[in-house]
């Protein structure tokens, strides 16, 4: 989510509508026939989607993000791998979406068709709930900004005012969300704008003032000392390592470019959206972090308050400058958390129609809406919002950094599944419509492995621990959707013979992990 995802989140909403299993059933019980009036989308339609699927709040505040871990010269290695490692995620589902273009029901799909239900059920349980501290991230956030109009009220983001404004914004969206509420072609538009405008500014102004002496000044970072470091290999991937949760939040969202290839007028413009849309976002990324390099030192631009962006803009612009920033955050912001909602309701949902959740999470009211799912991811987010008042140094990053852990093993159930087609599965180029070769398959499934496999390293081991927490107190929801789905016998029936020794080992490493969490000092008092 980075950020994310107005229209790519809506489109996923109903395709997902659309797609889900029985298909929503017309009057009188009989399956509803699929629109065939609707309007395909073209290449500038689709570039649109990508871009605005992955730009969101998080930009606002990527040049303190990236400056409290890494010189220029860490950044721009940062990038290069972040940029190559994303793109095979990416591919990923690009390729999947032609190979397997019937598995649309959410992520946890590919995962569940490819390592069993409790696989299926740790994915769909672990996007769900990640992408829930991604909302508290945004309530953090659109707090934190407002602190700006509002002085020493919600400072931090995460004070008691602060958490019960975000509560406030938390449960009048569930009220929309129940009322079916969509986001809207105007609220798309708007949106977009409020996002996209500001940044470019923001680079076009900057770059008016940019540096270049004092950007390559401390080029790999300085030493305690206050001295500039030369470039030392090991210090350089260390300083890598701490951003890679950063970027990761930046393109968490990514697989929402594939999800409306079902309404494209053509499968290649698919392909081209997502290269071009990609490009594009990675390209104001590295603007956005870099540039602000050239007009303070890394330390001053670590030390800013969220969001950083517009601490810049009113530092070497005025206040007009940090009022357009900090509007634009709340424009973005609240632009995406309905269509969040609206999106964290549909999965819980099609996991219980497909027997890996509660019953009761099918539910859905008069106008549509997933009432019960929507109820509880709420109560989620309330529970999380209170909890992100007792974390210990900086709430934003704090939660963005918890969601990136937690989505990981979600993107890499989605390698290796692709890993484990081109392998084991028949695959011809041009059958069905496939574009893409074995070969590309199984090098875009083992390479997407690899780099999933080195953010899991470089998350270090206080978020993974938290990660899983709470993965393990997810179980019972598996072991309630198993028994009221008719699986027949004990508990222990509900899981293979692997299963059970994934399960323990989850359990063991939840029971570890919340330890560890309260010990390491994350959270406090």
């Amino acid at each position: 989510m980075a950020e994310t995802k107005t229209v790519a989140t809506t489109a996923q909403s109903a395709n997902a509508s659309a797609n889900a299993p029985a298909a929503a059933a017309g009057k009188g019980g009989k399956p509803a026939k699929a629109s065939t009036s609707a309007k395909k989308v073209g290449l500038i339609g689709l570039i649109a989607i990508v871009i605005s699927a992955m730009v969101g709040g998080g930009i606002y505040d990527l040049p303190q993000n990236m400056a409290a871990s890494a010189s220029a010269g860490s950044q721009i290695v940062a990038w290069a791998i972040t940029g190559v490692g994303i793109w095979f995620i990416a591919n990923t589902f690009r390729i999947l979406a032609q190979v397997k273009p019937n598995m649309k029901n959410g992520l946890y799909t590919y995962a569940e068709r490819g390592f069993g239900k409790f696989v299926g059920f740790l994915i769909a349980y672990g996007y769900w709930i990640c992408n829930c501290f991604a909302l508290v991230a945004y309530g953090v956030l659109i707090m934190s900004t407002m602190n700006y109009f509002f002085p020493g009220v919600f400072e931090g983001g995460n004070n008691w005012p602060s958490i019960i404004g975000a509560t406030v914004i938390t449960w009048l969206m569930l009220w929309l969300a129940l009322r079916g509420a969509k986001s809207g072609a105007f609220l798309n538009v708007i949106g977009t704008i409020g996002k996209i405008l500001p940044v470019l500014v923001f680079i076009v102004l900057i770059l008016t003032i940019f540096q270049f002496g004092m950007f390559m000044d401390a080029f790999w970072g300085v030493a305690k000392d206050g001295s500039a470091l030369s470039f030392n290999f090991g210090d350089v991937m260390s300083q890598v390592s701490g951003t890679m949760l950063v970027t990761l939040w930046l393109f968490i969202g990514i697989e929402g470019a594939v999800v409306v290839s079902g309404e494209a007028k053509s499968q290649n413009d698919v392909a081209k959206a997502t290269t071009i849309g990609y490009l594009v976002i990675l390209a104001l990324y590295v603007l956005v972090s870099l540039l602000p390099l050239g007009v303070f030192t890394q330390g001053e631009i670590a030390g800013m308050a969220d969001p950083s962006m517009a601490a810049i803009m009113s530092q070497k612009f005025g206040a007009w400058g940090a009022v357009m920033v900090n509007v634009g955050v709340i424009i973005s912001v609240l632009s995406s958390w309905l269509v969040w909602m609206l999106m964290l309701g549909q999965m819980p949902l099609f996991a219980a129609r497909d027997g890996i959740f509660p019953k009761r999470f099918a539910e859905q009211n008069a106008k549509g809406a997933p009432s019960y799912s929507l109820l509880w991811t709420t109560i989620a987010i309330q529970v999380l919002l209170i909890l992100c008042h007792f974390t210990s140094g900086n709430a934003w990053n704090t939660m963005i950094s918890i969601t990136s852990v937690m989505a990981m093993p979600c993107y890499l159930m989605c390698t290796l599944f692709l890993w484990k087609v081109a392998v084991k599965e028949p695959w011809k180029k041009g059958e069905g419509g496939v574009r893409f070769s074995r070969t590309n398959g199984l090098l875009t499934g083992i390479i997407g492995t690899v780099f999933a496999l080195y953010l899991v390293y470089a998350a270090g081991l206080n978020y993974l621990m938290i990660a899983a927490f709470v993965y393990a107190i997810g179980i019972p929801l598996f072991i309630i959707g198993r028994k009221q789905a008719g699986q027949k016998g004990s508990v222990l029936g509900y899981f293979t013979k692997w299963e059970k020794v994934l399960c323990v080992a989850v359990i063991i490493l939840g029971v570890v992990g919340i330890i560890y969490s309260i010990s390491s000092g994350v959270f406090t008092a």
